[in-house]
């Protein structure tokens, strides 16, 4: 008799447990996906650099500190490369490649370039492993933000297993030799020798490239992509692809490009790489308010409604090879920080970017990057709220009217209003070395969004605005 109780007191168990499996399956399955829409709308973009984001350098460090960039109003991650990086011809300093240098310590400080991918299906074990990385993806997701992987589509590294198995996939010379990528213009290499170009003619490639894109998405579960060189590879593979990983969830898609067949084949986001090279040559004096504003225009007629630029005053890039943001906007980069926040699109924060970073990060090598909060890191918090949260901001498939506001100096002041569901957002800023009086076509009182103070406007009167002063104002209801 004792056994038949205990047989079925562990029966009884048993079933508990079933119960207990079924009634947690059904809490993950209900679970509410982000709204990716709104997302586009209201969110802010953070390229997180794995290898430089923490002495550590892994994907669980990085994953700490995800709810301090929710607080930066971030609700895209745009992750760097995660995959395995080649080992065969990898860069070091200057041209060199790794193989060159004899020493072998010196060697190993050189980890090479995150664009040299030897296995799209593959984690890079100096970030952690594949759990690291999805328990990274369930931590953003909790968090309510997107996580996008940036992939490389244009080229592979050379010890990339296709090289051996697949050489078809890959553009050849005449000698049947696999080829680093050419600059079509002058028939040279671009130096990124790194690298072996693919051949997007070879229908089989683009097959398995699809497969191991949908990968990430069905066994991660992340939720789109950043194509680099998104220009360098055939806009109807785009198509393709999109439509296939839509299958598996919908996706949010960046083209490091300036493109707008892109975007009308998939893509979400662009590139802001004209007006980045705007805002930079305005805070040297090299180029006036008159060119952003013929920028703005030009946006009219070459981009639909729905298209979306990423705007942004740094990037790994920029940081990298063309300087900081102290090195290039030494005294103004409070100003075209805002900028790209209130200006229809989504702005990006970069690793370190929101620490007020000094320094350009090494690009083949470990470096890091400070954790000091101050005035800058205070600011981004500031208008990651303002973007989450006011309509008038809103910049994605709906985005929010943009409307230039009359001033008696157009060389110098910028002003203009954006406005959407009955909010009203004003920015006007003085994008010169000197001190300006203007007349703005604006009359009553405001709440300056920056200083919660009041600030007011009469039209016939002059106002004054010091070098590089911006105020975001919201008017009194």
């Amino acid at each position: 008799m004792k056994k038949v109780i205990a047989i079925l007191s562990l029966f009884t168990v048993v079933l508990s447990c079933k119960e207990e499996v079924k009634k947690e399956e059904k809490v993950v399955a209900e679970k509410e996906p982000i709204a990716v829409t709104q997302v586009m709308e209201d969110g802010v973009i953070y390229e997180a650099n794995i290898r430089q984001y923490s002495p550590e350098g892994t994907f669980n460090a990085f994953s700490k500190d995800i709810p301090v960039l929710k607080k930066l109003g971030v609700k895209v991650i745009w992750v760097m490369p995660i995959n395995p990086i080649s080992k065969i011809k990898r860069k070091a300093t200057g041209e060199k490649f790794t193989s060159e240098i004899e020493n072998e310590e010196e060697r190993k400080k050189y980890l090479g370039s995150y664009y040299s991918v030897s296995d799209y299906k593959a984690i890079n074990p100096e970030f952690g492993t594949f759990d690291d990385f999805k328990n990274m993806v369930t931590t953003a997701h909790d968090n309510g933000i997107l996580v996008i992987v940036d992939w490389v589509p244009n080229h592979t590294g050379w010890d990339h297993p296709w090289i051996k198995d697949h050489p078809e996939y890959y553009t050849q010379n005449e000698q049947g030799e696999i080829i680093d990528p050419i600059n079509p213009e002058t028939g040279e290499s671009w130096g990124w020798t790194d690298v072996a170009d693919l051949n997007y003619d070879n229908k089989d490639m683009r097959k398995e490239m699809i497969s191991d894109m949908k990968f990430w998405v069905e066994k991660a579960d992340i939720d789109g992509y950043r194509m680099d060189v998104a220009h360098k590879v055939p806009v109807d593979f785009f198509n393709t692809a999109i439509k296939e990983m839509k299958t598996v969830k919908p996706v949010f898609m960046l083209a490091e490009a300036e493109q707008p067949d892109l975007l009308q084949n998939g893509f979400d986001m662009q590139y802001g790489w004209e007006v980045h090279h705007i805002f930079n040559e305005i805070a040297k004096g090299e180029a006036s308010v008159s060119e952003f504003d013929t920028y703005m225009v030009k946006l009219d007629t070459i981009l639909e409604a729905d298209d979306i630029n990423m705007n942004f005053v740094t990037n790994h890039d920029e940081n990298s090879w063309n300087g900081t943001l102290l090195e290039r906007m030494p005294n103004n980069k409070e100003v075209f920080t805002a900028l790209t926040y209130v200006m229809p699109g989504m702005p990006l924060i970069y690793s370190g970017q929101e620490y007020d970073m000094e320094h350009r990060l090494r690009f083949f090598e470990k470096d890091t990057i400070p954790k000091t909060k101050g005035k800058y890191f205070t600011l981004l918090e500031k208008l990651g709220a303002l973007k989450n949260t006011n309509a008038a901001l809103n910049g994605g498939k709906k985005a929010a009217n943009y409307t230039r506001v009359n001033t008696s100096n157009n060389e110098a002041i910028l002003a203009f209003k954006r406005e959407k569901d009955e909010e009203t957002v004003y920015f006007i800023a003085n994008l010169s070395d000197n001190e300006e009086k203007v007349t703005i076509a604006l009359n009553g009182d405001f709440t300056d969004y920056i200083s919660n103070n009041t600030f007011a406007i009469e039209e016939n009167t002059d106002l004054k605005l010091a070098p590089w002063e911006y105020h975001i104002l919201i008017a009194k209801k």
